[in-house]
Order: C-alpha cells, then structure tokens, then sequence
C-alpha cells in the first residue's frame, strides 16, 4: 500500500501567517518555517507579536475565511487521492484549518492545537507531539507502508528524510541549498509525476 504524506501551507494552501501579515501591515508575522527552522522560537515570536497588537483568534480566522486553497490544489489532492492514500501533515492549528479543509474535501490532517482565553486571546499552543511529521512517517513505514513525502520548508525536511522518497515543492533557494538530496518541483503534474517515480523505486 502505498501513502502519500503532504505539508499543508505552501503546498496545498497559502501561508496563513502571511496573508495575516499582509493584511494587518505587521512584517514581523511574514516569517514561516521557510525563514525559521525552530518552530517554537517561531511560535513564541508570532504569539507575542500577536499580544502587542492586541490580536487574537477571531482575527486571524476573519482571514482565513476569505482565503482559498492554491490554484491547482483541488484538482492535484483529487487525482492523487485516485490512486494512493494521502495524508496531510502539518504545522498548523485545527482552529485554522478547517475553513479550507473543507474547500479541499475534507482529506485526513494531522496538526496541533492552540491554547486560547475567552476573549480570544492565543495564550499558547499544544504540539500534538515533537517531531510529529518524522514520527508519523516512521510509523507509517513500520506499518509496512511505502511513504512518498512532500512539502516545502525546513520543518518537512525530517519527514521527507524519513520517507522512502522525499520531494522539495515550490521550496526557497535556501532550504533547496540546504537539503540537495531531495529532487525539486514546481508544479502540480511534475509533483505528481516524481510522487510516482519515488513509488516505482520504493
């Protein structure tokens, strides 16, 4: 059997935390995991960031409303879904989600949670465990799985490591630079077409 593992924003979405920078004009909050490899000295920077402008939740979920999955998406997660397993693996939050799961067709996610107060207020957040993309490929593959990975930023790079075959997607030159085992595509149908040359070698 054979499961594809993809990265949520970037790969299938855009980057939540940027289009909220763009619109709140606060550059700080432009930064993602392709900038930042630590994911907690990320988190923490946004979530103060977020508490010195006084925003909370329902703000960054007012953007996400109007937001879409990236071109192309849809049609991409619908023919990968003829043919394999395929499981979402991110970084994100399930109170950000969900608006555009749903425009996706509700495909199996794993991510995190945050910890909010009752005027919405993000007061932290809860990993779903460390590590969790590597892991749940490993897991995967001691399943008996073959694991074709994707995704596009530093924090996929475990999980394309740990997977039979690992797959840079519309990645920035700096993690290209950093990881140049991992073959490199830009566009849907050349993603699809390595997905399943990574699976014919596996």
């Amino acid at each position: 059997m054979n499961i594809v593992c993809l990265d949520l924003e970037g790969v299938l979405v855009p980057e939540i935390w940027i289009d909220f920078a763009d619109l709140t004009g606060i550059d700080a909050l432009r930064a993602t995991t392709r900038d930042i490899a630590d994911y907690d000295e990320l988190m923490r920077m946004r979530l103060d960031t977020l508490a010195r402008h006084g925003l909370g939740l329902p703000d960054i979920q007012a953007v996400i409303d109007r937001m879409a999955p990236l071109p192309g998406a849809r049609a991409f997660l619908d023919r990968l879904r003829e043919h394999y397993q395929v499981i979402i693996l991110s970084d994100t939050f399930y109170e950000f989600a969900r608006p555009l799961m749903r425009q996706l067709d509700w495909p199996t996610l794993f991510c995190h949670t945050l910890e909010t107060a009752g005027d919405g207020r993000i007061s932290g957040y809860r990993l779903r465990m460390a590590d969790h993309k590597r892991a749940a490929v490993r897991a995967l593959r001691e399943l008996n799985f073959n694991v074709v990975a994707a995704g596009d930023s530093y924090n996929d790079t475990a999980m394309l490591g740990a997977a039979h075959q690992g797959i840079l997607f519309r990645a920035p030159e700096n993690v290209i630079r950093e990881f140049p085992d991992f073959p490199v595509t830009s566009e849907y149908e050349q993603l699809s077409d390595t997905i399943a040359e990574g699976f014919a070698r596996s």
